[in-house]
């Protein structure tokens, strides 16, 4: 765990270091109030909830998050530090649990930040604050989804943007297969096992079911399988790098 806090450590000041972890933070703190407010109509529902703001975050997480993640292993790459990573006395399962681990609480503390929005419902009305509680515990772990996956497709390319392209296509699929489009598309013809599968495996299908309030184990277990797997091929990709 002390190698892990110590490249976690690393790679959240790298975020810091330059400017554009705030602008970061500041565009998407604006989107996710913008998406809430106008577009989600917030005013006009005379409802005093979050649903709105719930319901556009897979969609600007697949904006930002590719964008976090692009520059986990493929920076490294390129600039070539990740040879001198290797030598450390880490193991590659340590560094790729410290990486993700510190993307993961950047996005975490993007996401903390618009705890605003939270207090002016409340000032507004009176919420059910336990379902806006396990909202944004639903969006945090469909943030670290995203961002395992987008780890293990950084480490495969040093091309931040074909990383980012990778990443952003993946998880597009993983929401998509959610979507009544694509489902309605295999209901003329598949059978209904089938179907359940293809929706099973959208992020759609088990935040929207978190934002209700209701957390249940497939919920839970099919993030926590989600980041595991992606991850476990993290190392993968890397290990096969190194023997190169």
């Amino acid at each position: 765990m002390r190698n892990v806090v110590l490249i976690a450590k690393r790679e959240l000041k790298s975020y810091f270091a330059t400017p554009v972890a705030f602008v970061f933070i500041v565009i998407f703190l604006a989107l996710t109030g913008a998406f809430a407010f106008y577009m989600g109509g917030f005013f006009s529902r005379g409802q005093a909830d979050l649903e709105p703001f719930f319901a556009y975050h897979p969609w600007l997480y697949l904006l930002f998050l590719p964008a976090i993640s692009m520059r986990l292993w493929a920076e490294e790459r390129k600039t070539g530090t990740i040879e001198n990573l290797m030598t450390l006395p880490i193991s590659t399962s340590e560094a790729v649990v410290g990486k993700f681990l510190a993307a993961w609480l950047f996005s975490g503390i993007s996401l903390m930040l618009t705890f605003p929005i939270w207090v002016t419902v409340n000032v507004l009305g009176e919420p059910d604050n336990g379902v806006i509680i396990a909202s944004y515990a639903g969006s945090l772990l469909m943030a670290g989804g995203f961002l395992a996956i987008g780890s293990c497709l950084s480490a495969v390319t040093k091309n931040q943007v074909i990383a980012f392209i990778a990443a952003a296509t993946v998880c597009f699929l993983f929401t998509m297969s959610g979507v009544d489009l694509v489902l309605n598309f295999f209901r003329g013809w598949a059978p209904d096992i089938l179907v359940d599968t293809i929706a099973s495996f959208s992020f759609l299908t088990h935040f929207n079911a978190v934002t209700k309030g209701v957390i249940e184990a497939n919920d839970l277990v099919f993030f926590a399988s989600l980041i595991v797997f992606w991850l476990f091929a993290n190392v993968v990709v890397v290990e096969l790098r190194k023997a190169r």
